[in-house]
């Protein structure tokens, strides 16, 4: 991606390296069992490791983690939009193919996923047992990516499903194809002013869209958006400890200096960081736990 795009605004102190991608989520959920058949046998991910109640998900068996599952029995399943947080995830197949043999996959068992168009990207949206929110999706070519007014032009314009299953027809799917990762996070959050504060300023994302009504999408070099925060939740609290819910997400920057960075700009703007093995661990202000490493 572009390190300078021809849109979007940077913060004024820090800014995250463009390399910045996410890394792994840690979902809790409240029967492992029934959340590894979804994530297994219906999206196609492969079990990486498991240790009693907790278990790592990637691509294939030799790929990088994506997902770990961490099961707290009996853990209660909040209806959608009654809580901050986790809005979905959002899991990148390398080619317009892989969702569409996706979408015939899903489709031959009776799901009907939600399905949009966004201009920068085709999307898919399904929910697992939790109610915990998904996102799979392909992206456009950024070269076909439109610009308006200093930002991307993004929307929520019906999908072609039909030509989609058209593009995916060339073969069936196999489970998660090599390329796939997870690419962008998207969070209920309570005030889109202090949502900013914290990402844009303190943590250093560009504002990418801004005119979204109720939302913002910031990223770093110049994608289409690595982290969405919306105020779609009106009069929505925290989850509490007993609720299937997003743990943490992380971030994974290029260098341990990009790493030490963040985390001093973070604690200048009043956002304390713990320093942990592997990098550090910071709450936004609705409890939302972000973990900044290197990889």
């Amino acid at each position: 991606m572009d390190p300078n795009p021809p849109y979007g605004i940077p913060p004024s102190g820090y800014r995250l390296p463009p390399e910045t991608r996410l890394g792994r989520i840690l979902l809790q959920v409240g029967d492992l069992s029934q959340s590894l058949a979804f994530y297994c046998e219906l999206l196609g991910f492969k079990v990486l490791d498991e240790d009693g109640a907790q278990a790592s998900l990637g691509a294939s068996e030799d790929a990088e983690t994506l997902i770990v599952l961490q099961e707290r029995a009996g853990a209660v399943a909040v209806p959608r939009g009654r809580r901050l947080g986790l809005f979905h995830f959002a899991i990148l197949l390398p080619d317009r193919a892989s969702l569409g043999r996706f979408l015939a996959h899903v489709t031959q068992r009776g799901i009907r996923p939600g399905a949009s168009d966004h201009r920068v990207s085709e999307a898919l949206y399904l929910h697992d047992p939790d109610g915990l929110g998904i996102e799979v999706y392909a992206d456009r070519p950024p070269a076909s990516w439109e610009q308006q007014d200093g930002q991307l032009v993004m929307a929520t314009d019906p999908l072609d499903q039909d030509d989609l299953l058209r593009a995916g027809r060339t073969g069936n799917w196999q489970g998660m194809p090599p390329g796939t990762v997870m690419a962008h996070m998207h969070l209920h959050v309570g005030d889109l002013g202090r949502a900013a504060d914290f990402y844009h300023e303190g943590l250093g994302l560009d504002k990418v869209v801004w005119s979204y009504p109720g939302a913002l999408f910031m990223s770093a070099g110049g994608y289409h958006h690595h982290l969405g925060v919306n105020t779609w939740a009106p009069g929505a609290t925290s989850p509490g400890e007993d609720e299937a819910r997003l743990l943490e997400w992380e971030l994974v920057l290029p260098g341990e200096d990009d790493v030490e960075a963040a985390l001093a700009h973070l604690g200048r703007a009043g956002h304390l960081a713990e320093q942990m093995k592997e990098g550090g661990v910071v709450k936004d202000p609705w409890g939302t736990q972000l973990r900044i490493r290197q990889g």
